[in-house]
């Protein structure tokens, strides 16, 4: 695992993008896509329907196989127990945008709320319920609660396929800070977007 940024060419063509509930993967996805001209791959875009439903695994996993089809792409999301075994291998780079517990909730706030006030209609198909982020005690309804259960559990993982890629010759870059997000960026260059995501 590097903790760094790499030069732009060695970034690949096929990239995913992990971390916390709003740690920037959407955003910084989008831009590396932008500035790299490859279509742009949001799981969650994939995985929610109407109202909130989920899909089967086997109907998820058939769009994830679909999506990550071509020669190029930029993948934001997590969904590990499916992506690490169908997305994950196809990647030439995988970005850990490891934020804090404190920076995450804060956006998760500010985030739902925004989007429950304009009534935001979220990939076509729902929107946000703010009230929801405060119940804290459930996983499966606050982002808050479930980036603290989770966080011991994803970082195990993203550490284990860190050592995983370093074997298979793949990158595995771990972003702590705005300055390795914009350092990254910086390395990418291009024409397209220039804001950074806000790390810690």
């Amino acid at each position: 695992m590097t903790d760094g940024t790499p030069a732009a060419g060695r970034l690949g063509s096929r990239i995913v993008v992990v971390g916390p509930s709003c740690s920037g993967k959407s955003t910084l996805g989008a831009i590396l896509a932008d500035r790299l001209g490859l279509p742009f791959i949001e799981l969650d875009a994939l995985y929610w329907r109407e109202n909130w439903t989920r899909p089967t695994d086997e109907e998820f996993c058939a769009l994830l196989r679909g999506a990550h089809s071509g020669d190029g792409w930029v993948s934001a999301g997590n969904y590990l127990r499916q992506t690490v075994h169908i997305t994950w291998p196809l990647a030439d780079t995988i970005l850990w945008l490891d934020v804090g517990v404190a920076t995450t909730s804060w956006r998760v706030l500010r985030r739902s709320w925004r989007r429950w006030r304009s009534n935001e209609l979220l990939w076509g198909v729902c929107r946000e319920n703010f009230w929801r982020q405060l119940a804290f005690w459930d996983p499966n309804l606050s982002l808050i609660r479930y980036n603290i259960s989770r966080r011991a559990q994803c970082r195990e993982l993203f550490e284990q396929a860190a050592r995983e890629a370093e074997a298979a010759r793949k990158r595995f870059l771990r972003l702590r800070s705005r300055g390795d997000i914009a350092r990254l960026l910086a390395s990418v260059g291009g024409q397209g977007r220039t804001e950074a995501p806000t790390g810690p």
